[in-house]
């Protein structure tokens, strides 16, 4: 049931796979209902970790599962769950991960949305191994018209979960904001992961431009955009929530073959190093940043040696542009200047250290020579932006 077959073509991963997962259960996506859960329960789906076998693994109610997996249905019917997304936004893609089922995957999917005004009351708790759906839960959940909402994936055939084929990417052309997705099976089986590809969408009316706001965040509308290397772990990690739970919770690079064979520094004790490695972000809105936080959280050897911040105003049509690209452009300026890291550590900066004083819409983190960061924050006050403010700077600080 768990064979997995050698990788075939290498196939070019979709753009959306940079965007924030909307659902996971860490940024606070939950499973609120499902029709059946028989051999494993939904709220699997929303598992930060990559799915795992067990062979020897069984329970009471047969082969133990790492997703959902719902009995072999003898009724009218499919099944179906409901999915709270942590963080309501604009959704550009899925992944439906049918990984190790290969003999019981479901074979056909669709998903719908919703954008509710009241969270539900009703959620589910504890280990739903081995339940179904009761009258109940099925009457409160009938409330919500769930089946009438907006089809973002039609009813499409999913692959078996081979390392070759689990993965089922879905594309999304759905430009209205998200809070609640109905996951279709059709009509039986398993998936693994529903992975919700997306930008948050934080409704800003109600913030005071005195107010300060971590202006990165995904639950803010951050985003990451593009990276010079994610071989550890991805760039989108350093804007979730709290602190980083491990290293891979955190953006971490390989480590550069340009490397010196003999390492030097400068005055400051900053290595004197070719190469670099970078991210760059959206911010949620447009904003003056005042103050910052590098966090290298667990990363006690593969700690970057420094690091620094630039930052830019770009419109929509310039950010296309910067994309093709790979972000480079000439109307980036230095936010934070060049700063020696420390290993396993929360790094403050404020307004004396940084060096623009009028809004910006992107940044981008440099990090030399390579290494891990768990965290980004990036404080500041919303502000609109006016042609004249872009050439504003800071005097360099003197500290």
């Amino acid at each position: 049931m768990a064979e997995r077959r050698a990788s075939g073509r290498a196939v070019a991963d979709p753009d959306f796979l940079q965007f924030n997962d909307l659902a996971c259960e860490m940024v606070g996506g939950k499973v609120i209902f499902a029709t059946d859960e028989w051999f494993a329960p939904a709220s699997n789906l929303l598992k930060r970790e990559p799915p795992q076998f067990i062979a020897s693994a069984f329970t009471d109610f047969g082969k133990w599962m790492d997703g959902w997996e719902t009995r072999r249905k003898r009724i009218s019917g499919h099944d179906w769950c409901i999915i709270q997304l942590g963080v309501p936004g604009l959704i550009h893609g899925f992944d439906v991960d049918t990984s190790f089922f290969t003999g019981n995957h479901s074979p056909h999917v669709s998903i719908q949305a919703g954008c509710l005004d009241q969270m539900p009351t009703f959620t589910l708790e504890g280990d739903r191994t081995g339940m179904a759906a009761s009258d109940s839960q099925m009457a409160a959940v009938a409330k919500l018209g769930s089946e009438a909402w907006p089809e973002l994936v039609s009813v499409s055939k999913l692959q078996p979960g081979y390392s070759d084929s689990c993965h089922n990417y879905f594309r999304v052309n759905f430009n209205r904001r998200v809070t609640h997705l109905r996951l279709n099976m059709y009509p039986d089986g398993g998936i693994a992961r529903l992975r919700v590809y997306g930008v948050g969408q934080r409704d800003w009316s109600s913030v005071s431009t005195n107010q300060l706001v971590d202006l990165v965040a995904l639950t803010n509308g951050g985003v990451c955009l593009g990276y010079s290397d994610a071989h550890f772990g991805h760039p989108r990690n350093m804007i979730g929530l709290g602190r980083a739970a491990n290293m891979a919770d955190g953006w971490e690079t390989a480590r550069r073959l340009d490397r010196p064979k003999e390492l030097k520094v400068d005055q400051q004790g900053i290595l004197q190093v070719p190469g670099r490695e970078w991210a760059v972000f959206r911010l949620g809105h447009p904003g003056l940043i005042s103050s910052i936080e590098v966090d290298t959280n667990h990363f006690k050897g593969n700690f970057p040696d420094s690091c620094r911040i630039e930052a830019c105003t770009l419109t929509p049509e310039e950010e296309a542009q910067r994309i093709r690209t790979r972000w480079n452009s000439e109307k980036w300026q230095v936010l934070l200047p060049p700063q020696k890291l420390r290993p396993h550590h929360i790094h403050h900066y404020n307004e004396a250290e940084l060096m623009l004083s009028h809004p910006v819409s992107h940044v981008r983190l440099i990090i030399a020579p390579d290494g891990g960061v768990s965290r980004l924050r990036l404080w500041g006050r919303l502000t609109p932006i006016t042609a004249a403010s872009v050439n504003q700077r800071r005097p360099t600080s003197k500290l």
